[in-house]
Parts: structure tokens; sequence; C-alpha cells
């Protein structure tokens, strides 16, 4: 007996149409990161502030990006040239803000392109009409901080800084997270006994406590916070790499491996860490929201950043300072709500798209 064709096609569900055949599980998590629209946007938005960040010296500069001065072309953003170029009365470095400067700078024939915000986070403003700090005009769009500098230029740059820093923490943290934990899971034993009751004595010291204190004992710089906040924390990335290595070295994938003779570190590094990935891929926004957090924290009590390097803390202090001078309060918890929000709305997203417990339209059931 012929079976109608029709009875054929009735009987099979036909493949979903927004999922291709042999779609590979990258694809797939991010076709669901993309359906989560909120953090999909933070995301982008995110990327954008931070690209926008890495221009600050093209954005906000007190140096023309380029000067047409007596037939003649300059770069100052690039090059330091003296105000006598310029027809100034000095050979010191050139005050592009100098009245006299600006003025030869806009006679016929001569071309100067500006910066955007025409001052760099280090530019003192000499010639404000009012005392700082000042309140917003439109001479500095936001404002200027108690030391006469512009506030859109520290927020710019300061933003820029705080979120280098929180992805050279992470970047160090997940590192040796992941080392530590997968060594503390794969072997177990009394392996795993030893180095979880060092995990215990060192996740019990306080953590703020000890970065205040090492902070008090040596001279503030960059790449001493990044060595101080990193050692207190991985703790939490190798928790969740001991527990996923705890659950993998006993399937049989592993014990196959083991059986051909494969190496301890070959297993590790080419059949479990793999595997194993998951809650770390979702911990980074996390972790890069607690560094941004911490540094802020560090700044706003003096013991953070070397004096003179833009700094969201540094803004805050200065705002609980002055509080008449409402300006710098509002616009730098604005930036760093704004900046923490992104970063917890990605990693929402990113561990929804990572779970394989939630299943999408298209995915099979």
């Amino acid at each position: 007996m012929t079976v109608p064709a029709t009875a054929v096609s009735l009987s099979r569900p036909a493949p979903a149409p927004d999922r291709p055949s042999g779609e590979s599980p990258a694809r797939r998590a991010w076709r669901r990161y993309r359906s989560n629209r909120l953090g999909f946007v933070s995301l982008v938005v995110f990327a954008i502030l931070f690209a926008v960040s890495l221009l600050a010296e093209v954005l906000s500069n007190d140096k023309p990006l380029a000067v047409r001065y007596d037939g003649q072309w300059y770069f100052p953003v690039v090059q330091t040239l003296p105000e006598l170029t310029f027809g100034g009365d000095f050979a010191t470095p050139a005050d592009y803000l100098d009245p006299l400067i600006r003025e030869n700078l806009r006679k016929p024939g001569n071309i100067a392109l500006y910066p955007l915000n025409p001052y760099h986070y280090s530019t003192i403003n000499y010639f404000s009409r009012q005392p700082s700090p000042a309140p917003p005009d439109a001479d500095n769009l936001l404002g200027t901080e108690d030391r006469g500098r512009d506030l859109l230029a520290q927020l710019l740059y300061g933003f820029r800084v705080s979120v280098v820093f929180a992805l050279i923490v992470t970047g160090l943290c997940t590192i040796f997270g992941v080392l530590y934990g997968a060594i503390q899971g794969y072997f177990a034993g009394w392996t795993d006994i030893a180095m979880e009751r060092f995990n215990e004595i060192w996740s019990a010291m306080p953590t703020l406590y000890m970065l205040i204190i090492f902070s008090a004992l040596f001279s503030p710089s960059f790449w001493l916070l990044v060595i101080l906040l990193s050692m207190f924390s991985w703790l939490g990335i190798a928790a969740y790499v001991r527990a996923e290595f705890l659950r993998n070295r006993t399937l049989d994938y592993v014990r196959a491996a083991r059986a051909l003779g494969q190496s301890n570190w070959k297993i590790i590094r080419r059949h479990i860490l793999p595997n194993s990935l998951t809650p770390v891929v979702t911990l980074i926004p996390f972790e890069m929201a607690g560094a941004i957090g911490a540094l802020t924290s560090l700044d706003f009590l003096g013991l953070g950043m070397p004096p003179g390097t833009p700094s969201l803390g540094d803004l805050l202090n200065q705002g609980k300072n002055n509080l008449d001078a409402w300006w710098l309060s509002l616009a730098t918890f604005v930036v760093l709500v704004v900046t923490l929000l992104l970063l917890i709305l990605i990693g929402d997203a990113l561990r929804d798209a990572l779970d394989p417990r939630k299943v999408l339209r298209g995915d099979s059931e």
C-alpha cells in the first residue's frame, strides 16, 4: 500500500525556520543573548561608551588636533610646540587656551581644528569667569571641580581608567582562578582538602581593610592596585571552576581519555576545561563591576590612584566636600550607576544565554 505524500509531510515536524541545521553551541548562545533585548542593548551601549573613552585624547583635549599657521601645518595633539611658534613671547610649551594664542590662530589664513571639548583632564581653566568649583556654563558644559579642571574631561578619562582597570583585574583573576580551581577539582582528595582550607583562610581576611592597609604602606600606583585587588578577587571564580571539575572528572569521556593514556594536563586542557567555562564567562561582567566599585571606594578614601589621575572616586569625594556644587556629585553618580547597571544587565543576559535549562523558540526541546 502506498502512503500518500501529504500524510508523510504531515507526520514530520518542519524544522524551525530561525535555527539553521547544525548550529554550534556558540551560535546558539549568541542567538539567545541577542533575544534578550535589554542585555544586548546594554552590551552595545557599554561598547560604544568604552570606544568613545578610548578616543578621549581626540574628543577632549586642550591641544588642537591640527593647526595651519603661516602656511605650515602642525599637529599639537602629538607634538609639543613652544608658544613662539604661534606668535607667543616665551619658549615654553604653548597654552592653547591663552587668549593671545587663540587670537593668533584665528587670524586670516590660519586654521585650528579643536576637539569637541577643548579641555584635557589635567587642564586647569585659569580663564574661568567663576571661582572653582564652577557650575555648568558654555565653556565647561558640566562645570569644573574644585581644582578648576573640566568635569566632562574628568568623567571621560576617569571612566576609561576604571574600565581598563576592571578589565585587567578581571583577566588576572580569571586566569588564576581557573588554574587554581582546575587543579583543586581535578585531583580532588588531599589536594582538594588542603587547597580548600587555604581558600577558607584567605577568604576570611577583610578584603577592604587589607586593601586600605597595603595602599597606605606603599606608594599608590595603577599596577599596585591591580595586584592588590587581584589577590583577593579570584576566589569566586576558583570555587565555580572547582565545582565544575569535580562534576566532570567522573564522566565517561574523562574516563575514556584516561584509559587511552592521556596525561592529566592534557585531559584538563582539552577535555574538561572547555566544558567548565560557562560559569566563568557569566561571572566576568560581575567581576568587572566589583573591580570598578573597589577602585572607586579606594579613590574616595584617598588610597587609590596617584594624585592627578582622573578618578570617579576622587570626584565623589570632592562632591562630599563641596555639597553646594551639586553638579559634581550628580554627574559622577550618574556615570557610576549607569556603568555598573550596564555591566549587571550584561551579566544577567549572559547567564540566561548560557543556561541550558532555558529554551527559546527554535531550540530543540
